[in-house]
């Protein structure tokens, strides 16, 4: 299924404005969230084809959003991508067992999550 429609969860207004920047010039629908529990309101509200997740966000962090979704039938099948400032080798362990795809770190190199978006579709 080709990726069309992606969910942007940052708390960040930079990086959600750079990656919405991003993907819609390359063709993506966008929507944005800037919480984990704003995350879940537009997932309710329509379902995108990929989620591209930061993991440092006040109240629930987005390893624990990303197992959540993991977990729940509705949600499963949606494809996480973790984009995060952590960079260690044990974040990117953990965050694929939560129920990552795959994992880009900050600054996100805009080629690099092309290609890993394309690999997923």
């Amino acid at each position: 299924m080709p990726i069309k429609k992606v969910l942007i969860v940052d708390d960040s207004p930079t990086e959600r404005y750079f990656l919405t920047e991003l993907l819609t010039k390359n063709g993506f629908a966008v929507s944005a969230a800037e919480s984990a529990e704003e995350a879940v309101l537009k997932l309710k509200a329509a379902t995108p084809d990929l989620i591209l997740m930061d993991v440092v966000m006040p109240g629930q962090n987005g390893f624990q959003l990303t197992r959540t979704l993991s977990r729940d039938p509705a949600t499963q099948a949606i494809p996480i991508i973790i984009c995060t400032s952590k960079n260690q080798q044990t974040d990117r362990i953990w965050a694929l067992r939560q129920g990552a795809r795959d994992y880009v770190s900050k600054p996100v190199k805009p080629e690099e999550l092309l290609e890993k978006i394309a690999a997923l579709g």
